[in-house]
């Protein structure tokens, strides 16, 4: 082989989901020869999942949109950047002056935070736009993290997260890392990491309503009961609580309100929630005092026990579980990260007890961080009076999928006045645009993780500048923002994101090693920071630097938790089944099924059940059921699993690509079903705001 035909060598982390694998990317002429793990790369350390080996599908995919789009009634014309800025401005700015500024709204999707021009310069447009009418996956997703960490430590993007590889006994409640590689636990190779545990003679406990993945590979699995989580917190901090066990550690002296988690939690031992948990309470005891003597523990919850009625009751539970038995920034225990991009350090202290969130116009839902729930941007629409969105932006996003009451929300977008999306497809969402601004995306973006650092099981900093042009007209995502401030009014700049990236990077904590962009392009595979370290008092942002074990806002909501002890059985007689979501190993997210490559290992998606379920209502394997919620219906084969716990049936998220005008044609030959046409956008966290999707109550109907 001649040295023209050598491929070259290209390194950069994966910024499909949040594990940031590093990867070696052999190029030749132009196009992608193979896909591997980039064995140098200390923060992956030579692991990648399947869907690595997709980002070359969406480089070459015709499905993509390439140029400026115009709906007409002819269907969609071609048009040229600056003929859409100028359309785009004049709509905006002629809707805004009759309606108002918080007539044009924005919804946010998450691939923006996996793409560093979208992270840095999103603010801007926002502060451009002057609505306060802003909506984002956070809120059908991990809302419940930030409250908790904004209500305890002062600010949002405070989360501590576990330090797996030096941890001995790690509780994973609502969880399923071996496929999502962690997620606000940025944790690549988990099957590996999960072994290491058991391996140095640990344990891993799950609780799930599923036998997961991850509890395949765990010491020990509990199947408990949908939206029970926040009663078995309750149950185990109770148990550490009379059993004496309470150790703050080295945080004793930071920590206020334990008095008035003693209390609030008085009542829920062991034997009071066994029921409605679906744990016995020797089970409950048991399990807590295990996690108490261990010599380190950390407890991580997520999407089934954030995505839920009680969702951040659990995030609270969980930090002050591990607060209590003294496994707070500690080696081992929950730790925060120090990113060499310091976000946290920006945010200024400030008492998190005298916020008072504003609400949304139509339902009263608490906003945070500037937007509201998702589960309200339909109501925001549909609903006639001052401040209701006539336009909408959407960045990134397929909330029609995504977000509940997903089939609501699609005949909404249809009444909109004018509506803008930036995006790779034509999909269930954007194909109700009147402009569609197409994005480059994966190989064809630099990329730094802004936000997924700030939640990694190690500090690293990695910086890898795009590998190949656009094949078409598409901008990255920053300049396409930069387009829209233009038109809408903004001065112009010509700054980049490297230039706010190098600058941070230069002022952050790793400053004194001479971190810059400079230094990252010197070293492709990454630079290793180190492992997690003790800092909480210098990351806390409360006024005092102290841990707020106890937030009112917290305790104020535990007699509605009580109350789901004695809820009444009415609903279970109509829809006796309980739904949870679930996460193919092969996809993430609505946009990457139009991959051929990640589309092969998907399968049909079915309706989970348990055996005896089924035996009882006479469903056979591979039978198509019909499955009813109180917002809708569908229709799918069943699949009978010993997995999953009776009572309870499963749904994998994000499908349903049947919908006429999508471009997506791998997707729509294996469209599936969208659980969101049965989540109800009423069903939420109210403390949060955030969806309550797990839990749904169904009934299953053989065909």
């Amino acid at each position: 082989m001649t040295a023209a035909q050598t491929p070259q060598k290209h390194y950069r982390s994966c910024n499909i989901c949040e594990a940031m694998c590093g990867l070696e990317v052999s190029h030749r002429d132009g196009a992608v020869v193979s896909i591997r793990p980039d064995r140098q790369d200390p923060f992956s350390r030579g692991h990648i999942c399947p869907k690595a080996v997709a980002l070359q599908d969406f480089h070459i995919d015709e499905d993509r949109v390439r140029t400026p789009l115009r709906r007409t009634a002819d269907g969609w014309q071609p048009i040229g950047w600056e003929q859409a800025f100028t359309e785009i401005g004049q709509r905006v700015r002629a809707i805004q002056q009759q309606h108002g500024a918080d007539s044009v709204g924005v919804y946010l999707g998450n691939p923006n935070a996996h793409n560093l021009g979208s992270a840095l310069f999103l603010p801007r447009f926002q502060k451009t736009l002057g609505s306060r009418n802003r909506y984002s996956s956070a809120s059908a997703d991990q809302l419940p993290h930030h409250v908790a960490a904004s209500q305890m430590f002062g600010a949002g993007l405070a989360i501590a997260v576990p330090d797996i590889d030096r941890t001995d006994f790690l509780l994973i409640i609502g969880a399923n890392p071996a496929v999502s590689n962690g997620s606000l636990m940025s944790a690549p190779g988990m099957p590996a990491r999960l072994k290491a545990i058991i391996g140095r003679g640990g344990r891993v406990v799950v609780i799930d309503p599923r036998r997961t993945e991850t509890a395949k590979l765990a010491s020990e699995h509990f199947a408990i009961r949908p939206e029970a989580d926040a009663l078995l917190l309750c149950a185990l901090i109770r148990t550490i609580i009379d059993d004496g066990r309470v150790d703050l550690g080295d945080v004793a002296d930071m920590v206020d309100g334990y008095a008035t988690l003693d209390a609030a939690t008085a009542d829920f031992t062991p034997e009071r929630v066994a029921g409605a948990v679906g744990i016995s309470a020797a089970d409950i005891r048991r399990l807590a005092r295990a996690f108490a003597a261990a010599p380190s523990a950390v407890c991580y919850s997520r999407m089934g026990a954030s995505t839920q009625s009680f969702g951040g009751l659990c995030q609270w539970l969980t930090v002050a579980l591990n607060v209590i038995s003294g496994n707070f920034d500690r080696a081992g225990g929950a730790m925060f990260p120090l990113p060499a991009l310091d976000l946290l350090a920006r945010v200024p202290r400030s008492d998190p007890a005298l916020r008072k969130p504003p609400r949304s116009r139509v339902r009263g839902l608490p906003g945070y961080s500037g937007e509201f729930p998702v589960a309200t941007l339909a109501d925001e629409i549909l609903t006639e009076g001052d401040g209701r969105i006539r336009a909408l932006f959407t960045i990134a996003g397929n909330p029609v999928l995504s977000a509940p009451g997903g089939d609501r929300l699609d005949g909404a977008l249809a009444r909109l006045d004018f509506m803008v999306a930036v995006d790779i497809y034509l999909n269930e969402t954007t194909r109700h645009a009147d402009i569609v601004l197409p994005a480059t995306t994966g190989l064809e973006i630099a990329q730094y993780d802004v936000y997924f650092n700030s939640f990694a099981v190690r500090n690293t900093a990695k910086y890898s500048p795009p590998l190949f042009a656009a094949r078409g007209a598409q901008r990255h995502d920053w300049q396409i923002l930069k387009g829209l401030m233009a038109c809408l009014g903004a001065a112009e700049d010509s700054t980049t994101p490297e230039d706010l990236l190098d600058a941070a990077l230069r002022a952050g904590p790793y400053k004194d090693l001479g971190l810059s962009l400079d230094a990252l392009l010197a070293h492709p595979h990454g630079i290793d920071l180190g492992p997690l370290r003790p800092c909480a008092r210098a990351r806390l942002r409360t006024p005092d630097g102290r841990i707020r074990l106890a937030p009112a806002l917290f305790v104020d909501d535990l007699p509605r938790l009580r109350a789901a002890l004695d809820a009444d059985s009415a609903t279970r007689r109509d829809y006796p089944f309980r739904l949870i979501g679930r996460r193919l190993i092969w996809n993430h997210n609505t946009w990457t099924h139009n991959a051929r490559r990640l589309l092969k290992g998907a399968g049909p998606i079915t309706v989970q059940l348990h055996p005896d379920d089924a035996r009882r209502l006479g469903i056979a394997d591979g039978q198509l059921v019909t499955v009813r919620a109180r917002s809708g219906r569908l229709r799918l084969p069943a699949e009978l699993d010993g997995d999953i716990a009776p009572g309870v049936v499963s749904i994998a998220q994000g499908w349903g690509h049947d919908r006429p005008g999508i471009g997506m044609r791998h997707a729509a030959a294996q469209p599936g079903a969208s659980i969101n046409s049965l989540t109800d956008d009423a069903r939420i966290d109210p403390l949060t705001g955030n969806a309550a999707f797990n839990g749904t109550p169904v009934a299953l109907d053989p065909d």
